[in-house]
C-alpha cells in the first residue's frame, strides 16, 4: 500500500518538519503512523515531499524530508459544471469526479434542480463539497487538489459565460448523437463538461449551451444517475488524454 498523504499549506524548505493541526492529529491519531512509516506531504498545488516519521507526538509526528517532486498542471483541464442534487448526490460525484481527476468543479442551480443553495446554506453547501474533494485527493494521492469554484448558485447565464471562454465544451444528454468517446478534445485549455441534476436539463437550456458553442454527447445508451454520469465522462476524457 502507497504512503499517506497529508496537505501542508506550503512545502518545508528544510530536512525536518512538525505535521501537527487536523492532519497531524490524523497521522497520529487516526492513522496510527510509528517511527520509520513513510508519508507524503503535498501543497496540493503540484509539490510533494516524501517523508519518513522519527518521531510522534500527541497530535503530531515529526519527519525528516527525502524525495522532493514538482507536477505540472494538467492542461487540457478537466472541468465539471455538476447540477446540483438533492441529498447526498452531490457530494458522491464530487469525491468520485476528485478521484478520476477533475481539475476543476462548478455547481450549478440548473432549473430542474430540486435543491437550491440560498444564502448561508449555500455557502455551506459549498463549502462541503470543497472539504469532500480535499479528503478525496488526500485519498486518490493527487499532488493537485481541485478546486470546487462559481457562486454557490451559479446560474445558466454564468454557465453560459464558461462555456463560451473553453477550448472545448460538451453538455452530457441522453438525446444526444454524437459520442464523447469520438469528439473532438483541444490539445490545451479548458475542457468544460455539464452534468444535469437528477431532472435532467431542460430544452432552454440545452438551446442556451449550444449557442455558447457547447456540443450535447452522450456515453452509451444507458442513462446515468448525476452522481455517476461525470465520474463516467471523466474517464473517457482521461483515457483519450492519455492521462491514464
Amino acid at each position: 500500500m502507497s504512503a499517506p498523504l497529508f496537505l501542508v499549506e506550503s512545502l518545508p524548505v528544510g530536512s525536518s518538519f512538525t505535521l501537527d493541526g487536523p492532519e497531524g492529529h490524523h497521522a497520529a491519531t487516526v492513522q496510527r503512523l510509528r517511527v520509520g512509516e513513510e508519508l507524503i506531504l503535498a501543497d496540493g498545488r503540484g509539490g510533494t515531499a516524501h517523508a519518513e516519521v522519527v518521531a510522534v507526538g500527541k497530535g503530531s509526528v515529526d519527519v525528516v524530508l527525502n524525495e522532493r517532486t514538482s507536477e505540472a498542471a494538467a492542461d487540457p483541464r478537466l472541468v465539471v459544471v455538476q447540477g446540483i442534487a438533492k441529498g447526498d448526490r452531490g457530494e458522491l460525484a464530487v469525491q468520485a469526479m476528485t478521484e478520476t481527476g477533475v481539475d476543476e468543479i462548478v455547481p450549478w442551480a440548473a432549473s430542474r434542480s430540486v435543491t437550491q443553495w440560498r444564502g448561508d446554506r449555500g455557502f455551506k453547501a459549498r463549502d462541503k463539497w470543497a472539504a469532500t474533494a480535499r479528503e478525496a485527493a488526500k485519498q486518490a494521492r493527487r499532488s493537485w487538489l481541485p478546486r470546487v469554484t462559481g457562486e454557490p448558485d451559479c446560474s445558466t447565464k454564468q454557465v453560459t459565460a464558461r462555456l463560451a471562454e473553453a477550448s472545448a465544451a460538451f453538455v452530457l444528454h441522453e438525446e444526444a448523437t454524437e459520442r464523447l468517446t469520438t469528439a473532438r478534445l483541444p490539445d490545451a485549455g479548458e475542457i468544460v463538461l455539464v452534468v444535469g441534476p437528477e431532472g435532467g436539463i431542460s430544452d432552454a437550456e440545452v438551446t442556451m449551451f449550444r449557442e455558447a458553442g457547447a456540443v450535447p454527447v452522450r456515453l452509451g445508451s444507458a442513462v446515468l444517475r448525476t452522481s455517476t454520469a461525470g465520474v463516467a465522462a471523466l474517464a473517457v476524457l482521461s483515457a483519450r488524454l492519455n492521462r491514464w
